[in-house]
């Protein structure tokens, strides 16, 4: 009777650690991905004072939400419009780049999109040639 009485409590006891043990949580391993469609647009030649409104198209391939927290540009010609909403796994988004054309010539300019995706900061440029109208 003891040793049953003490098998019983053993049982119990291991069972109740194991029930106090960290479990997996489902997102314990789930991250956030982005991936974008294109991460070069190439304006071409644009004339001045042209719209140079462009979209930087991607996805969140990751399987938790992807929250874009800031976006840097290379210089104060290139403003970024973006959601500040979490875009669901699977999810797409876009990234509006608007570039002021007012300055002629060649230019090059790099946009920084910090999220918390796991693949980390994202570098996209923008390329092309401002021309005057004749």
């Amino acid at each position: 009777m003891k040793r049953t009485l003490n098998t019983s409590f053993l049982v119990l006891l291991v069972v109740g650690l194991l029930s106090m043990a960290p479990t997996k949580n489902s997102n314990e391993f789930a991250y956030a991905a982005i991936a974008f469609e294109s991460e070069i647009i190439d304006y071409g030649t644009v004339f001045q004072n042209e719209n140079g409104e462009k979209i930087f198209k991607f996805k969140n391939t990751g399987d938790a939400p992807l929250i874009i927290s800031k976006v840097k540009t290379s210089c104060g010609c290139t403003v970024p419009k973006y959601s500040k909403e979490a875009i669901a796994p699977g999810e797409s988004g876009e990234l509006t780049i608007q570039y002021d054309t007012k300055k002629l010539g060649n230019f090059t300019k790099t946009i920084t999109v910090m999220s918390n995706a796991k693949n980390g900061n994202k570098i996209l440029k923008i390329k092309g040639n401002v021309v005057a109208r004749k």
